[in-house]
């Protein structure tokens, strides 16, 4: 045997134990290739081995598609032009069984057409015949990064779709036509939907409920400038069953990264077992508040007997004492009687009778009213106008326990010599009354929480008030309940000053919605 025989059939064997090694040590992906020529399926094979790729190979469409339907493939070198089966044939198969393979063309240089049209059906690329090794290599490289990259993508929508199906909370994801892509099965659950799969459905007829198609709606028509979460509380009880599950729902826009609106999510959450706890409390609240102060009103007479000598003469002393007990005792009949309110506006145990009123009259009334409390600390009280503003659709009483809080507040944290003001205008269509004083003021750590129930700011020069802390508390049920809403202005020794904003009142004598009821309070000293 010559030298150079020798040095050849080295080599072969080198090359072929070096094969083996890579198939025994293989970890990455399956190829098959598909081609009626054998060199090019034995190059193919001996190129990507070399790389550490497990090859099969197949002499034809039809022993192709046998061998796809029995193992998945992660590449498939597909030839187009084949005479037992063509190429678009077994990738129209490999499609429908396989849609994650990646399946390249092999073609001749007469069929660049064909191969561009096998692209267009699902192909992820083509390499011309004839083709180098190193071309093989790197087209192999570009599909197994794709391959990766679509498996990472299944894999975490897999994920995403796993979290989503374990969540107590129910998801529905909605695209610009309002058909649901997703849903889970804790929403359908909510939503009461027991048919066939959701996803394609239109969302109306997988969820009933009018607020949350309304909500839908409204996301996909938010301007591209504005994102805000939609929020709504669904009572779904029904004729027969008033004591239905309550949810809160919450909705935004889905966008793309242009801004575009092209769907929407769609969150409920089960507040049944809340709204159940709210309304216990309040009727234990309001059970005793109501116990408590009968008691408290008996023993309120009585006393007053005593301080009027009815039952004999009563010393200069013992007119003090039982002075200050019976304003002890008033504090707690207005504690009861702020508990009970709260309790009652909380349930929604409260009046619904609203009337159109002139706030201007109102206001008068109420500052000629409080007047005489603001001489009596010589505070300078008054309503600045002249008060031109629209009529008010609201609870008269509600009303005037606001301002009565408002006004008795202001007098009440203001110094001697100080100066309260009540004022009236309208603002972006809200009207807003504003109730300012020149008095002690409000750090900004309390601003937040001084609508808070029993809450009350505590210093040196608040300690000598006397309130509840549920006057505030009050006034902001009262104000959302007619649809405005109140905030404070202020800053520590250089006054406050409250706002409400109210709904005007439309020419009809109505103003945004009228279906929330109000409670009619008593007056009671403020917090």
């Amino acid at each position: 045997m010559s030298f150079s025989n020798s040095s050849r059939h080295l080599r072969e064997g080198l090359e072929i134990m070096a094969e083996k090694m890579a198939v025994s040590n293989r970890s990455g992906p399956t190829i098959l290739v598909i081609d009626d020529e054998e060199h090019v399926r034995e190059g193919c094979r001996k190129v990507l081995t070399r790389e550490g790729y497990e090859v099969s190979l197949a002499a034809g469409g039809d022993i192709g598609l046998k061998m796809i339907e029995r193992q998945h493939y992660d590449i498939i070198l597909l030839d187009l032009m084949m005479p037992s089966l063509s190429g678009f044939d077994v990738l129209a198969h490999v499609k429908a069984l396989h849609p994650d393979s990646v399946i390249i063309v092999i073609s001749g240089y007469a069929t660049l057409e064909n191969s561009i049209e096998a692209m267009k059906k699902g192909a992820f690329d083509f390499i011309p015949k004839p083709f180098s090794p190193e071309q093989l290599r790197l087209l192999i490289k570009k599909a197994i990064e794709y391959n990766r990259a679509m498996q990472d993508i299944a894999d975490e929508k897999s994920r995403i779709r796993v979290l989503i199906n374990r969540l107590t909370d129910g998801v529905m994801a909605t695209d610009s036509s309002k058909q649901v892509v997703l849903a889970n099965p804790a929403f359908l659950a909510m939503a009461g939907y027991r048919d066939a799969a959701a996803v394609g459905r239109p969302a109306s007829e997988v969820m009933h409920q009018e607020q949350v198609m309304s909500m839908i709606d409204r996301a996909l028509a938010m301007p591209g400038d504005q994102f805000q979460e939609l929020t709504e509380e669904l009572d779904c009880g029904s004729e027969k069953d008033q004591a239905g599950p309550v949810l809160n729902a919450r909705c935004i826009p889905f966008r793309d990264r242009a801004g575009r609106n092209i769907g929407t999510i769609t969150v409920l959450h089960d507040i049944t077992a809340l709204k159940q706890m709210d309304r216990i409390k309040s009727d234990f609240v309001s059970m005793v508040s109501h116990e408590i102060r009968s008691p408290l009103n008996s023993i309120l007479a009585q006393i007053k007997v005593v301080l009027d000598g009815l039952v004999g003469e009563v010393t200069p002393q013992q007119h003090e004492i039982l002075g200050r007990a019976a304003e002890k005792i008033k504090s707690l009949v207005c504690l009861s009687s702020e508990l009970l309110d709260l309790a009652r506006i909380e349930s929604g145990l409260i009046s619904q009778e609203r009337e159109t009123l002139n706030l201007a009259e109102l206001l008068d009334s109420q500052v000629a009213f409080y007047d005489a409390a603001a001489q009596a600390k010589k505070i300078r009280l008054e309503l600045a106008g002249p008060v031109t503003v629209p009529p008010v659709f609201v609870n008269r009483r509600n009303l005037e326990e606001v301002l009565a809080n408002l006004i008795g507040n202001a007098i009440s944290y203001t110094p001697q010599g100080g100066t309260v003001t009540v004022t009236a205008a309208m603002e972006e269509g809200y009207l807003r009354i504003n109730v300012q004083d020149n008095g002690m003021g409000i750090a900004a750590e309390d601003q937040e929480r001084i609508f808070t129930p029993f809450f009350r700011v505590k210093n040196d020069q608040t300690r000598f008030i006397i309130g509840t802390g549920l006057g505030l508390a009050i006034v902001k049920r009262i104000v959302e309940a007619h649809h405005g809403f109140v905030r404070v202005l202020s800053k520590p020794g250089a006054g406050s000053t409250f706002q409400v904003y109210l709904p005007a009142a439309d020419q009809g004598g109505h103003n945004s919605a009228t279906q929330d009821p109000l409670f009619l309070y008593d007056n009671c000293p403020t917090s």
